[in-house]
């Protein structure tokens, strides 16, 4: 069905059953005649919705055209309990969402808007109204929502536990505290990228919604270490924070979710460039718990804070230090002595590392046992070596070796056929450039290698 269509059923069709009446009494409305398939026949209707109810949104408007009355089963409100709109993005009107939220009322509970950057605050203030029982509400990239909408929500939407905002442009921490007087049973937000957010809507969200385990606010650029804070303080279920992009963030921060998030398990402050050592000693003292791991682009991070990390986050599994440029062997060392766990690693642009670093992890438990990914582009230093030694891992199931010039064709043959099933992503130059046109400049590509 096209979107248009698709459109023009959501638009219209609810009008075809009077709301507020229980589904079952809904479809005995209309009888089942006998030009009527043998399906509607021989099915009780309780059954038909049953089935009706694991169909995907365009799947269930093709069904409401075929008749009446599988045009009152697929259109019933108990099918519409999950709506994803991706598919159809800025093509959705606020007509749709409004229409939506009339047939499915109380029965919906996760709606996805993401990308339908044409719906506005009206449609929104509607669909709160009707739909209170939501619990799951994604409205990423709808640019032209404002804090009219999460007044509305904060207002209706008691229920609501998921809520994703990012690269919503117009929100402001009003929309936070409107959120922080309603919705107390929320425990996942995203607000990245809302570049007018500051400290003083995460203190009002972080007093309302104390039930929060994830928060989420990469870009923002306004966030301090004060925000972090009160997020770290008041939200004491908090399990993943991604801070990723937020250049305002310091040590002080990364030492108050040490200090108060003892059961952290995700962190990502990738590109918070001012983060030292003693960020990772912080959390290696407070959270013991901590699974992953994102600290790509942090310059500044050395050996002697990936060692105080090992040593007490034994229970690590992904970890990402891409342009970490000051770590050595001497990290993969401690991460192979102590962290048993791990499944995927990248060390992407870590330009120290050798051979004998990737010796110790190729004999480490994780290695051998549970390693499934591992990234090296432009690791510089190593060498075929270094494949020999991973030819042990027999759970890698993909290797990145990008730009890394002293790896060679046989080096990758010989470790496929130890490791038949691995994929193995590499760049090889050309052994001589092409001659060049008129005495210019001429560019080449290197080839990809995907093994």
């Amino acid at each position: 069905m096209s979107k248009c269509c698709c459109n023009y059923v959501f638009a219209t069709n609810w009008q075809l059953v009077q709301w507020g009446e229980s589904p079952y009494r809904q479809v005995s409305q209309i009888s089942i005649t006998d030009d009527d398939a043998q399906v509607n026949r021989k099915l009780p209707k309780e059954l038909l919705l049953r089935i009706f109810s694991f169909l995907d949104v365009v799947t269930l408007c093709r069904c409401a055209q075929v008749s009446k009355y599988w045009n009152l089963l697929a259109l019933d409100g108990s099918n519409w309990q999950r709506v994803d709109l991706f598919e159809f993005q800025v093509d959705v009107k606020a007509s749709v969402v409004e229409n939506i939220s009339k047939r499915c009322g109380g029965f919906l509970k996760a709606l996805s808007l993401k990308g339908c950057q044409n719906i506005t605050d009206e449609a929104l203030q509607k669909f709160s109204e009707k739909c209170r029982n939501i619990e799951v509400l994604n409205l990423d990239n709808c640019k032209k929502l404002t804090d009219a909408t999460c007044a509305s929500l904060g207002l209706h939407s008691t229920k609501l536990q998921q809520l994703d905002l990012s690269c919503c442009l117009c929100i402001t921490d009003n929309a936070l505290k409107f959120i922080s007087k309603g919705c107390h049973h929320l425990k996942h937000i995203n607000i990245s990228w809302c570049h007018e957010v500051t400290n003083d809507g995460l203190e009002a969200l972080a007093q309302g919604c104390l039930k929060l385990e994830d928060f989420i606010c990469k870009g923002c650029s306004q966030i301090t270490d004060v925000g972090v804070g009160h997020i770290a303080v008041h939200c004491k279920n908090i399990r993943r924070i991604n801070l990723h992009s937020c250049q305002n963030i310091t040590d002080d921060g990364l030492k108050l979710l040490g200090e108060h998030c003892h059961d952290l398990a995700f962190l990502c402050v990738s590109s918070c460039q001012r983060l030292t050592d003693q960020s990772l000693v912080s959390i290696a003292n407070g959270c013991p718990a901590l699974k992953t791991l994102e600290v790509a682009n942090c310059s500044h991070l050395t050996d002697n804070g990936f060692q105080a990390l090992a040593k007490n986050c034994h229970v690590l599994e992904r970890m990402d230090l891409e342009e970490c440029l000051q770590i050595t062997d001497s990290t993969l060392n401690y991460l192979a002595s102590y962290c048993h766990h791990l499944t995927v690693l990248s060390f992407s642009h870590c330009e120290l590392i050798t051979d004998e670093g990737i010796r110790h992890l190729g004999s480490s438990v994780c290695a051998t046992e549970q390693l499934q990914v591992l990234e090296l582009d432009n690791c510089p230093l190593i060498t075929d070596a270094s494949l020999e030694h991973l030819m042990g891992c027999q759970s890698l199931e993909r290797i990145e070796l990008y730009d890394c010039q002293l790896i060679t064709r046989q080096g990758i043959r010989r470790l496929k056929n130890r490791l038949p099933n691995i994929r193995v992503h590499a760049y090889f130059a050309p052994v001589t450039p092409p001659a060049s046109v008129g005495g210019g400049r001429q560019r080449y590509c290197k080839c990809c290698v995907i093994l």
